[in-house]
């Protein structure tokens, strides 16, 4: 528990590589996750190779730590085995449809997640990278994912050569609801934001983009309407390509 309550996340790595031993270790051993049926509905692509990494950063907006880390990791929902496994034994499967895809990705990110707690207890840093659901097709091409086989997460893999300061987080009250789900009046939002909105690297970056208020900064200019729903295009016409729609 203090592990994570302590952990941050490390964009910057030494050269000191990671041992396949290890990193074997670590992947058998969160594939002890839970999982939908037993049925293991994930595939992970290991990457080490420095042109393989260059292939995949421009479709990470070229984020320095998916070059310079020793390994990155796609993880990705796969019901495309299990098909396979299905045909091979005189049963029809039935997974090409969107629920299948639900299951899959969270089984994918429950080990996502399981790799990343490992990983740190033995001293690695990770980074997650959101940019995955970004650019899916084109990561599809580069990784050569079979239909069925959809990405859905990176983490980059390394020993950490920096010690950043550790993020904030909301209070638990923002996102614990006892029985049923509670609405927020103006009186929780500025109780529970206060914090957050009251760190001078949160009103350093509010002067910086030119806005009055943090919130403005992520949904006019990080994460904007147009910007989302572009991405959704992508991603959906993506999920169709694979087979899950």
């Amino acid at each position: 528990m203090d592990n994570v309550k302590r952990r941050r996340t490390i964009r910057k790595y030494t050269s000191r590589d990671i041992a396949p031993e290890l990193l074997d270790q670590l992947l058998e051993t969160s594939c002890r996750a839970s999982t939908m049926g037993n049925l293991q509905l994930y595939s992970i692509v290991v990457t080490r190779d420095q042109k393989m990494k260059e292939m995949l950063a421009p479709l990470h907006f070229n984020q320095p730590m998916v070059t310079n880390a020793p390994v990155v990791l796609t993880f990705c929902a796969d019901f495309h085995r299990t098909s396979v496994w299905c045909k091979e034994r005189k049963a029809v499967p039935g997974y090409d449809n969107f629920l299948s895809f639900v299951n899959a990705s969270i089984d994918t990110l429950l080990l996502a997640q399981t790799f990343c707690t490992l990983a740190e207890e033995k001293g690695l840093g990770i980074c997650y990278l959101g940019t995955t659901v970004y650019n899916p097709d084109r990561i599809v091409d580069v990784l050569r994912l079979p239909r069925l086989v959809m990405p859905v997460a990176t983490v980059t893999v390394g020993y950490p050569d920096e010690n950043p300061a550790q993020p904030d987080r909301l209070p638990l009250e923002a996102v614990v609801h006892q029985e049923s789900y509670h609405d927020y009046t103006r009186a929780d939002i500025d109780r529970l934001y206060a914090y957050k909105e009251s760190l001078p690297e949160n009103d350093f970056f509010v002067k910086e983009n030119k806005k009055e208020t943090l919130a403005q900064v992520f949904a006019e200019i990080r994460y904007t309407r147009k910007d989302n729903e572009a991405m959704s295009e992508t991603f959906l016409r993506t999920l169709k390509k694979q087979g899950f729609l």
